[in-house]
């Protein structure tokens, strides 16, 4: 079992935190209010139904794009905890190390590989 640098991965996680938590503002920036108070209009009904549709679809995806967001935050906000407890890049599940790879690729991962994909297959 090789030895982490975890100064290296907290500097990875807080570089990563800054991106995400920019993101989500230009997201929150994007979009103060509902898609009424967005177009001014009284009524969202008032538009051709296909501009109705293009912003309730670009609205959707910024949705899914934010909850993904909060996930990755919430994920790199508990890695950062498992750096200050001592038990960074140890499988949750497996209590093993996950190999320095996957945490270069993913620096919040809390499951190796196979684990992951376990999880995934649920």
């Amino acid at each position: 079992m090789s030895a982490i640098d975890t100064d290296h991965f907290r500097e990875q996680l807080l570089d990563e935190r800054k991106r995400v938590v920019a993101a989500l503002q230009n997201l929150h920036d994007d979009h103060p209010g509902s898609l009424t108070d967005e177009s001014g209009d009284e009524t969202a009904f008032d538009n051709h139904i296909l501009d109705t549709a293009t912003e309730t679809y670009d609205r959707e995806l910024d949705y899914t794009l934010e909850e993904n967001s909060e996930h990755v935050l919430a994920d790199i906000d508990a890695a950062l905890k498992r750096i200050d407890d001592g038990t960074y890049g140890i499988c949750t599940n497996k209590g093993e190390q996950i190999p320095l790879e996957r945490l270069e690729a993913r620096p919040w991962a809390m499951l190796c590989i196979d684990c992951q994909r376990e999880r995934e297959r649920r």
